[in-house]
């Protein structure tokens, strides 16, 4: 069995090698769910239920740089968003 490291503490995230080769990625955790869009930048999104990120009400969004920087930033960001409920 493979040992799947994640890049975040709290959430199963993939490293950034994932994201800068142009994936995008959602999940949750409880009651709080995210996604995480690359394109010229990272993006990232969170809102609370069970809702995909179309039909949800999207409470908190920012970008980052497609970087490993942006990226790590990005993981401090979702985890405080986290830690904020």
């Amino acid at each position: 069995m493979l040992n799947k490291v994640s890049a975040s503490k709290i959430f199963d995230i993939p490293k950034f090698y994932y994201f800068d080769s142009g994936n995008d990625y959602s999940g949750s955790l409880n009651d709080f769910s995210y996604k995480i869009i690359t394109q010229e930048k990272i993006k990232a999104m969170t809102w609370h239920g069970k809702l995909c990120s179309a039909k949800a009400k999207i409470e908190h969004e920012e970008e980052f740089e497609r970087s490993q920087n942006g990226f790590d930033a990005m993981i401090q960001w979702l985890e405080k968003q986290y830690s904020a409920i």
